[in-house]
């Protein structure tokens, strides 16, 4: 199954890994520290505004959907 994670992206529910709430970790020195060691595996969806983070086994999604919504969506896919 596959979930639509923002833009034109679509990621395998397998492949993810954890979806978290983009403004909680806003303020995470240790968050911001491994963004930036895992910088070329982060894909920014939107150039205006990021609500959640998705990380899968190979790359991180800046996401514009809220981390409720994704999780609504993970579940709807189950089914």
């Amino acid at each position: 199954m596959y979930v639509h994670v923002g833009g034109d992206v679509m990621v395998q529910m397998k492949e993810i890994i954890a979806i978290l709430d983009y403004s909680v970790m806003d303020d995470s020195i240790e968050m911001e520290t491994w963004l930036t060691a895992n910088e070329k595996k982060v894909i920014r969806l939107s150039k205006r505004i990021t609500k959640s983070i998705v990380i899968t086994d190979h790359k991180i999604y800046l996401s514009p959907l809220a981390s409720t919504t994704l999780k609504k969506r993970s579940e709807t896919s189950i089914q």
